[in-house]
């Protein structure tokens, strides 16, 4: 089940909220529990059994870091969490990967296992090794209420693609969050402003991509190619960001704060300052848990390379199992290391378009080598973006621009905060009613026109829904 299924907006969101606010303030966490245990049991009703089990794991090992603090026993916990949780997230997500590479390498046939990927994986892992590291170093109290930890771990707001919530960041929340009329009504505001991003930007514009990519390397012109991958760059921002504001907006509605995971990274003049704008809460949580242990950029510069070294090449191997996402993370990795270098000191020095030009033209290769699971594939579409296929443009391109120009101006609006900066400078002119009129007249054109789509269309993926 995702956010932008009729399911969810139809049945299951309406009877969780009711359900939510009918019962009592001490019963909320065991309701938000149940119902996440659902949500998540919807498309994998056997995995459900691993989260249940990741939950008491990591109640467990918090217990025993909180019951050996100050003894050499301390970690004990520590690394029974770490290990128990990384051992899970290998076995499911990554032992096909290498029992093919193993293969591939000495010419074996060990079978393969081809188990489903649990849903989400990657990010509840990610969470439940928060809270032990988290109570392992003073910086979160253990939890003492299984079903309040267990709400947390399982939370559906945000279970199956982030943003990454650290435990620490809503440890208070848990045990007691504000619930008011104001905060819910932002929750559903940035909900549906979410629910479109998906529906109508990402759906929408997804179809040029999907054409273009389901086009042979060899039928392809250089002005399609690039067409077709800025399409891309557009679904998966406004997939992702509009995912990541509908957990954010439900997290309101149900009295949480999430942290926010985008900040126009389209906007950026270099990678690095990309990866400050996209996907934030991952990018910290490998900061704060990988690259500030290994020493950060604290013992010198040699150090500090290796360190991000060893961050992008974990950073692309967390999002997939496969070859193009290690190629991925290695061309971040050495982008960053030669910005921390030289680079980024003559970016600063340099115009601003300058670094835009460079930040968006890095970024679009960056998008061909994650988009392609099958590298030769990918490789193949780099070829035709500079000028290895059917010529520069053909009448199908022609037909492909003219009939997306419209959306295309649209999404580049979208992607920055010029659409968000006009209407906060109206509200401040405008009376109080008028504003939350303006406001009840969108939530409603933009979730009529979303329903609409959903009803008529079937193209509705969601691409981190793998991860």
């Amino acid at each position: 089940m995702v956010f932008s299924s009729l399911t969810f907006l139809l049945c299951f969101l309406p009877a969780v909220l009711l359900i939510y606010f009918a019962v009592p303030r001490k019963a909320k966490n065991a309701v938000l529990f149940l119902a996440s245990l659902v949500f998540y049991a919807w498309g994998e009703p056997i995995y459900v059994v691993l989260m249940i089990f990741s939950t008491i794991l990591d109640y467990t090992c918090g217990r025993l870091v909180e019951k050996f603090r100050g003894t050499s026993k301390k970690k004990i916990g520590l690394i029974i969490s770490v290990c128990c949780n990384l051992g899970l997230l290998i076995f499911f997500k990554y032992s096909d990967f290498f029992i093919a590479t193993v293969n591939g390498i000495f010419k074996t046939n060990i079978p393969q296992l081809n188990l489903p990927l649990p849903i989400g994986i990657s990010f509840y892992t990610f969470q439940t090794m928060s809270y032990t590291i988290d109570v392992y170093r003073g910086d979160a109290r253990m939890q003492k209420n299984i079903i309040s930890f267990g709400a947390y771990v399982a939370l559906f707001p945000q279970l199956i693609a982030g943003p990454i919530v650290r435990y620490q960041d809503i440890a208070d929340q848990l045990d007691e969050r504000t619930h008011s009329f104001d905060k819910f009504g932002d929750g559903v505001k940035r909900f549906v402003m979410g629910l479109g991003k998906k529906v109508l930007l990402a759906n929408n514009i997804g179809l040029l991509w999907s054409m273009v990519s389901e086009t042979e390397a060899a039928q392809l012109t250089l002005v399609g190619a690039w067409l077709g991958i800025i399409a891309f760059a557009f679904q998966i921002y406004f997939d992702f960001s509009g995912y990541s504001d509908m957990a954010i907006g439900l997290g309101k509605m149900l009295g949480f704060d999430f942290k926010e995971n985008f900040n126009y990274p389209y906007l950026s003049k270099s990678v690095t300052e990309f990866w400050r704008r996209w996907h934030m809460s991952l990018g910290t949580w490998f900061r704060d848990y990988v690259y500030i242990p290994l020493g950060g950029n604290k013992k010198g510069l040699p150090v500090q390379l290796r360190n991000i070294a060893i961050v992008w090449i974990l950073t692309g191997f967390w999002h997939g199992a496969a070859w193009n996402f290690v190629l991925w993370g290695i061309f971040y990795g050495v982008l960053l290391l030669i910005e921390k270098l030289f680079l980024l000191k003559r970016l600063e020095k340099a115009p601003a378009v300058i670094g835009h030009i460079y930040a968006l033209f890095t970024v679009l290769i960056g998008w061909v080598l994650f988009a392609f699971d099958d590298l030769s594939k990918g490789l193949a579409f780099l070829k035709v973006m500079f000028g290895g296929g059917a010529g520069i443009v053909n009448s199908a391109t022609l037909y492909q621009l003219l009939s997306y120009i419209p959306l295309m101006i649209i999404c580049i609006i979208g992607s920055t905060p010029l659409m968000k900066n006009i209407y906060e400078k109206i509200s401040k002119k405008s009376k109080e009613g008028f504003v939350l009129t303006a406001d009840v007249v969108k939530i409603l054109i933009v979730a009529g026109l979303s329903v609409a789509f959903l009803i008529s269309g079937s193209y509705n993926p969601f691409l981190y829904f793998r991860f």
